[in-house]
């Protein structure tokens, strides 16, 4: 699972990178580590969550 969404998460950052996604808060290039704060803070909270 984390791995699934550190994979589509990296993808977001890369086409946000070619051309801005457009939602709100991602309208400029340079808002890709937006969402490079987002994929950390849900990878914390799944590993967190995650039964030994």
């Amino acid at each position: 699972m984390a791995k699934t969404i550190s994979i589509i998460l990296g993808l977001a950052m890369v086409a946000h990178l070619i051309r801005p996604l457009g939602l709100p808060g991602l309208k400029r290039r340079k808002d890709a580590w937006r969402i490079a704060v987002f994929a950390l803070a849900l990878m914390i909270v799944t590993v967190s969550l995650r039964p030994d």
